[in-house]
This record gives C-alpha cells, structure tokens and sequence, in this order.
C-alpha cells in the first residue's frame, strides 16, 4: 500500500448532532473520503454561543449520526484552554492533513490557534466558503487574517473566494472545485408524492425559495416579482421553505403590501433532513435571489432533484448554472425575474432544462472534489 492510501486525514467543523448545510457537508465528505482513507471528523461542542445564533436550535431535534463516520465532539469556539486540549489531541492522533472548515471570522482565533498548535506536524489545509462575510462585522479582518496565516493550503468552491483568499495570503497552494452534490436527503420522489407529503395542489406551478432566511438572499426581490402582474395572472405560487434569521415581520407586510396572500405558501422552518427532497421534488423551478454570495449548498440540492434554477449574477452562483441551459442566470432585479419566471412557464422550458440539468450534474460528484484536494495536500 503506497503513502496516499495510508492517509489520515481530520476535517474540522460542524457534524451531526450539529444541523445545517455545513454539517451535512462534512459528513458527505468523510464518507467519500473513508472508501480510500482514513478521515474523521472534529466537530463542536459549542460551535456558537446561543446570543450569537439567531435560529431556533443548532441542533438537529431528531435521526441519528450517520454510519460509517467518526465523529469527536470536541472544540469550544469560546474557550481557549480548550483549543489548546483539542491540539493535544490531534498531535496525538498525528493526522497526515488537517481540513479546517471556515465561513465565519467568528471562528478564527480558536481555529488559527488550534492550527498553530499542531502545524509543526500536520499540514493545514482550509476549505473556505468566505473569505469576506456577507455580514460584515468590527474585527473580521483580524480574525480572518489570523486562521488563513495558519494554513498550509486552500481549497475553495467558488473562484470568488478564491480569489479572496490573496487579500491575506499570497500562496500560491490554492484550488478550485465546485460544491458537490448532496446526497443524504434521501433518493427522489415524484412530485406527485412529494406534494401529497406536503399538502399542496398537484396542479399548481411552484417556486421554490429554500433555507435560511436573512437579508442577503434577497427573498425580498423574489416577493416583489411574484406582485408584478405578469407573474400573478399565470397563478404561478412561492414556497419559502426555511427558518428566519432576521425579523419576519417584513416579509409578511409585503405580503400583505402586495396582496400576495394567495401566491405564497409560508413554510417558515427548520426543514429536517428526512423532509429537504419533498420540497425540492415538489417544485417546478428552484430561485436564489441572492444580493451577493460565494456558493450555494441549495443550488447542490437542486442539482441533485434535478430542478431547473433562476439565480442572480452574483459570486459562485453563475459559475454552475448555465444561462438559459439549466436555467435562469440574471440581474437581481423584480422586473427582471418577473420575466424569467413568465417565459419558463409560459413557453414550457421545464422539461428541456430538466435535461440539461440531469447532464450537467454529473461534473459535481464528490470524487471530483476529493481528487483535488488530495493533490493540493500533495502541493502543499
């Protein structure tokens, strides 16, 4: 058996009982990981303190962890001695590489200390999904700088973020590889089923807007071009699946502002993973109007149900859905989406992007993303 088979990799970040696309992330990467390596996963024993997170629970209230994994609830993002207890453990471990997960600036002191710690005998790799926070915040410079100083090499999945990365760094051991898709919500239904499991007309045309809800996904922009007239008199209906992180307050005025009452379907929610592919297998069109973003785990999602896309010029979003091919790659703006929306109902587009859709899916299989990284490691 050569090095690379021997390998021992750790991937630091959010897994189960943790929820949210991150930790679904993790878990899908240790498992392609494990048909060749030996990769375990360090999560979070306090990932946030609760008056920093805005949702209901980050934890999931039901299933179970995942087979095939294993996972050590260890770090304390608020707590340094801790940090320094959970590098004693992965220097004892002594991992070939460590993958640190970074979105956040929050966790860069107890990330980069962790890394500091260990890195005389580990390489340390990071996938960053953001470099610069949607929401900016005092200190994020500095504590972004502070973990990407501690790594070794980057991989990133959207060439933004990539190139973000040189504003603090100016390594040259960086890489791209798009988002994967997820694969743990379960296989696909007919939307038939689907709508029978979430009670909505068989009948109707259904947008779907899914995830967490804060400013910077632009549900705002959507719900101004579901009023337009154009859009209301196809009878064409919103559901918004996911949970508010912001005061829901406005939304529901502008529901009310636009008379929208009969062409949005609130599902304001967590949605638990047993329940995400009834949604996406439920709806005719998926739209992600975001203001800015990097990349997208809900454009992954929608890959893997095989549903058409509109999403706004925005980040890594145009770098995986072909304009007018798989669907929709436009400038955030009502009117603009209102158009959209009516030609891919008036002139039938579903099934023709569906197509498309099921061919283009096949460049985000996880092998890609584990071959690359594995050759950055080899770089670094």
């Amino acid at each position: 058996m050569d090095q690379e088979q021997r390998l021992k990799i750790f991937i630091v970040g959010p897994a189960f009982p943790l929820r949210g696309g991150p930790a679904q992330f993790n878990e899908n990467l240790c498992l392609e990981l494990n048909k060749k390596y030996d990769a375990q996963i360090i999560s979070y024993s306090l990932q946030y303190p609760n008056f920093l997170f805005p949702g209901s629970s980050q934890f999931e209230t039901s299933g179970q962890a995942p087979q095939g994994i294993k996972i050590h609830t260890l770090i304390n993002t608020v707590n340094p001695f801790n940090w320094i207890k959970v590098a004693l453990f992965i220097r004892k471990e002594k991992p070939d590489f460590i993958l640190f997960r970074f979105w956040l600036p929050f966790f860069g002191p107890s990330l980069g200390t962790i890394a500091r710690l260990v890195r005389s005998r580990t390489k340390i790799l990071a996938l960053t999904d953001n470099i610069l926070p949607h929401e900016k915040r005092i200190g994020d410079k500095l504590f972004t700088r502070y973990f990407i100083r501690s790594c070794d090499g980057f991989i990133a999945m959207s060439r933004k973020v990539l190139n973000d990365i040189s504003l603090f760094s100016k390594t040259h051991h960086k890489a791209y590889s798009p988002h994967p898709m997820y694969e743990t919500y379960g296989p696909l239904v007919s939307l038939q089923e689907a709508r029978k499991k979430l009670q909505l007309d068989p009948e109707d045309k259904i947008i779907l807007f899914f995830g967490l809800i804060r400013h910077y996904k632009g549900l705002d922009i959507l719900m101004e071009a579901m009023a337009r007239p154009e859009v209301k008199k196809q009878k064409i209906k919103l559901l918004i699946a996911g949970e508010f992180y912001e005061d829901k307050q406005p939304y529901l005025d502008l529901i009310q502002k636009y008379d929208l009452h009969d062409h949005i379907i609130l599902h304001d929610k967590f949605i638990a993973n047993n329940d995400v592919r009834y949604y996406f297998c439920a709806s005719n069109l998926v739209a992600q109007t975001y203001r800015n973003a990097t990349n997208s785990g809900v454009t992954m999602v929608g890959y893997y149900y095989q549903k058409p896309m509109l999403v706004s010029n925005v980040g890594g979003l145009a770098e995986i859905v072909p304009n007018e091919k798989c669907g929709y790659v436009l400038e955030n703006s009502a009117p603009v989406i209102a158009e959209k929306i009516v030609d891919y109902f008036s002139n039938n587009r579903e099934e023709k992007f569906t197509k498309n859709v099921i061919n283009e899916k096949k460049k985000y299989e996880w092998q890609e993303f584990v071959n690359t990284l594995v050759t950055l490691y080899n770089m670094c």
